[in-house]
């Protein structure tokens, strides 16, 4: 069982794709994908929420990752798989 993931995303991002192929390959099933491209109320919400107007934006269960960068750190850091296993 993994944590929750929610990630605030547009269709045409390559760094959205990237931190999908590592969550996936974490082991991750299910991300609950927000398109702010397609809501932009959403994406007023998530840069309230976050304080940043780029995408992906990755929580991990209430944990806000950040980026493909900071998860892409996260992991080479260790931090990663913790926190999926919540």
């Amino acid at each position: 069982m993994t944590a929750h993931v929610t990630m605030y995303s547009t269709a045409v991002c390559p760094y959205c794709v990237r931190a999908e192929r590592l969550l996936v390959a974490k082991g991750v099933n299910d991300i609950e994908k927000i398109r702010v491209d397609l809501d932009p109320e959403q994406r007023v919400l998530m840069m309230q929420k976050t304080g940043r107007r780029t995408v992906p934006q990755i929580y991990i269960g209430d944990t806000h990752v950040g980026g493909f960068d900071d998860l892409y750190a996260l992991d080479q850091a260790g931090g990663l798989d913790p926190l999926l296993k919540g």
